[in-house]
């Protein structure tokens, strides 16, 4: 949310004539997307690190007397932690912005609420002062078909933005009976994929052995979901149903299992 004091003719001023000195940062990081779709391949781009804004844009703001003042505070009503970005001039006038970081509760886990932070105020601050510190991947996203249903195995590779840091033993513990009670205590009749869409960045934050513990659990349960969705398809026809052979993913563990190629059924006898 944008706020700004009552006049803010100077520091506009002062502002338009910084921007004419500033320069985007060099973008030196490179960090990897990791798709959890399994249509999709997996993106880079390139960013430029939250110290190196910083030292642009305090020397030339500083040279038309701006200062920037980045704070938290905890929204009462949300129970969030919010980023206050606010650009102070000599005359008085002000211009600051306030940004959503995390949940307060994520204070226990002080790596993944600082990634978080660190994030925030690098977007806060080049977009207050109109620098650009990473690639534009709007138009890959614009051209993106339609999304394909999750790989739940799949894990983000090192470095990738859309992982939540990984929790300690105990932490990661507790996270996996989480899961595995919820799974268990899902229908058959359940939109698996939807769960495993929720699920997986909650499953990527696990620790290895949890991780696996899970997704063995999810295999299971889809193959269920196939036998039970191949056993209700072949009452429906009024066929005997045939046994589901484990499924390689997703996709193909929710189809009806198909007759063995190469079987024939008698002729009917004519007993006139």
């Amino acid at each position: 949310m944008h706020q700004a004091s009552e006049q803010i003719g100077a520091i506009a001023a002062a502002l338009a004539r910084a921007q004419a000195e500033l320069t985007n940062p060099e973008k030196t990081l490179t960090a990897q997307i990791r798709s959890p779709f399994l249509r999709d391949d997996d993106r880079t781009f390139r960013y430029a690190s939250l110290a190196s804004g910083l030292d642009i844009v305090r020397k030339t703001l500083s040279q038309q007397e701006i200062a920037t003042i980045q704070t938290t505070r905890v929204e009462q009503v949300t129970g969030h932690i919010h980023l206050t970005t606010l650009l102070a001039h000599s005359s008085g006038e002000w211009i600051s912005s306030d940004w959503p970081v995390c949940a307060a509760r994520d204070v226990e886990a002080p790596h993944r609420m600082g990634a978080a932070l660190t994030y925030a105020r690098r977007y806060a601050l080049f977009a207050q002062v109109g620098i650009a510190g990473e690639d534009d991947l709007d138009a890959p996203d614009a051209a993106a078909g339609p999304p394909a249903p999750p790989n739940l195995t799949a894990s983000p590779g090192k470095g990738a933005l859309n992982r939540a840091p990984v929790l300690r033993p105990g932490e990661s513990a507790a996270l996996r009976e989480q899961l595995l009670r919820q799974l268990e205590a899902l229908p058959a009749s359940t939109d698996l994929l939807s769960w495993a869409m929720a699920s997986l960045p909650l499953k990527n934050s696990l620790q290895e052995p949890d991780a696996r513990h899970v997704e063995a659990a999810y295999q299971a349960k889809l193959e269920d979901a196939g036998r039970a969705q191949a056993e209700q398809t072949a009452d429906l026809n009024g066929t005997p149903s045939l046994p589901v052979a484990p499924a390689a993913d997703a996709e193909t563990a929710l189809q009806p299992a198909l007759p063995e190629a190469g079987l024939a059924y008698p002729k009917e006898r004519d007993y006139q």
